[in-house]
């Protein structure tokens, strides 16, 4: 290992060790982190501080404004008069359901959408707490649940990757694609067994920390704050926001800069003040999720990544059983994934190292292929992605609280994906 290596690696799990005791505020640690990586000479100061010009962090502190803004509205009174009187009817009934719709959505989405986790944290954050049930009880699982289809049909992204890592790794063939939803399927299965098995296991409290209100406190909702002309605008608002989000795919940057342009206009309307729209825009999660943009790229840019596979490849050799074969490339892919923050690059590498290891041994890849690249997306043991983050930094989780939810789930899913794809694609 080189010397910037080694010192990525020290700096990052200081940052985490910052994390985990909370010595410092939520969303410093990671600007500690991008400053010490350019002391030391890991990366430029341009690289390190990128984050805060990322396009998603400009569009995640545009919409978390919007957020702001949509729970002064007439809806947001009714929607948590719903939901809190679904919870005092039976608070884990509540929860199921909350999983359900939510992965139903995931389903039209797709996994990993950014505009959809986005969308709904930003909803569950409106959501008052109660007794039966504590914002901390449903913030984390139904956030996640924003990775997992719960009918995989929207699938099209990560196949076009199973196939290209074949042909990668020298093992062009097709695939079948309604195996490849089946595969899946058991995925998000074993997410939602996990989330209903893990309910009493999360804490009960508000997201402040702070004792949960009565059931008869909570279902009456606060008045709507807006006039009728402000909240026609904020409903407006909300949908160019989401619209941006989806459409950032197609026309680029100018979709995230619509989101931000709808902030404005918020601001313009008075339904917020300056004094709100400056909070949000640069709220810790927001500090938490541009700082780790910045270091999980100065840890790629010394060739770690590259590095780790080559030798956990030639560790295993050619006699090792295909299940320990798959599961361990698709632990280090979901691993590297998240301390890098490059998914598909970190897929690109590992996947054809996999595939053609298979071959080698005389195996059909396509188990390997198809878990791998699926794997890419389903690490989140570390709140230094999107989707992570913003369920810690949402629900106020301590690091504690928030591994006691996310170590399982984490290798529960990739056992359940590494079984899935090898029922559907036997070696």
């Amino acid at each position: 290992m080189t010397i910037p290596m080694i010192i990525s690696l020290a700096v990052t799990v200081f940052m985490i060790y910052l994390i985990m005791t909370e010595k410092v505020p939520f969303g410093a640690p990671p600007i500690i982190a991008c400053a010490l990586m350019v002391l030391f000479g890991v990366t430029d100061i341009q690289t390190a501080f990128r984050g805060f010009s990322n396009p998603s962090i400009i569009m995640l502190a545009s919409f978390m404004v919007i957020i702001a803004g949509l729970r002064k509205t007439s809806f947001i009174a009714k929607f948590q008069k719903v939901v809190v009187a679904m919870a005092n009817k039976g608070g884990f009934k509540a929860y199921a359901m909350m999983l359900l719709v939510v992965m139903l959505g995931t389903s039209l989405f797709g996994t990993g959408s950014t505009a959809w986790y986005v969308m709904v944290i930003g909803l569950l954050s409106t959501i008052p707490s109660s007794e039966n049930l504590p914002a901390t009880k449903f913030i984390m699982p139904v956030g996640f649940a924003c990775n997992h289809p719960l009918l995989p049909v929207n699938t099209a992204l990560q196949f076009g990757y199973v196939l290209a890592v074949l042909e990668a790794g020298g093992a062009a063939m097709s695939v079948s694609l309604p195996k490849f939803a089946i595969a899946n399927f058991i995925l998000s299965a074993a997410f939602f067994a996990w989330c209903l098995f893990s309910y009493k296991l999360l804490p009960s409290r508000g997201v402040e920390g702070a004792e949960t209100t009565s059931a008869a406190a909570t279902t009456a909702a606060a008045e709507p704050q807006l006039t009728k002309t402000q909240e026609t605008i904020t409903y407006i608002c909300f949908v160019l926001g989401i619209a941006g989000m989806i459409l950032y795919s197609f026309i680029g940057d100018p979709g995230y800069a619509l989101c931000a342009v709808a902030a404005a206009v918020l601001l313009f309307a008075g339904v917020l003040n300056f004094t709100e729209v400056r909070n949000e825009m640069g709220a810790p999660i927001i500090l938490m999720s541009a700082g780790v943009i910045g270091v999980a790229e100065a840890m790629g840019v010394t060739g770690l990544t590259a590095l780790v596979g080559e030798t956990v490849a030639g560790m295993l050799g050619t006699n090792v059983n295909a299940f320990i074969l798959i599961f361990v490339f698709c632990v280090l892919t979901s691993v590297l994934a998240t301390l890098t923050g490059s998914t598909i690059g970190t897929v690109l590498i590992f996947a054809p190292m996999a595939v053609a290891t298979c071959v080698n041994m005389g195996l059909n890849p396509t188990a390997a292929a198809a878990a791998i690249v699926v794997s890419g997306w389903n690490g989140h043991f570390l709140p230094i992605d999107g989707l992570p983050a913003l369920c810690m930094g949402t629900g106020k989780y301590s690091l504690k609280e928030f591994w006691k939810f996310t170590v399982p789930q984490y290798f529960i899913r990739l056992l359940a994906l590494t079984a899935g794809c090898l029922l559907m694609f036997p070696v």
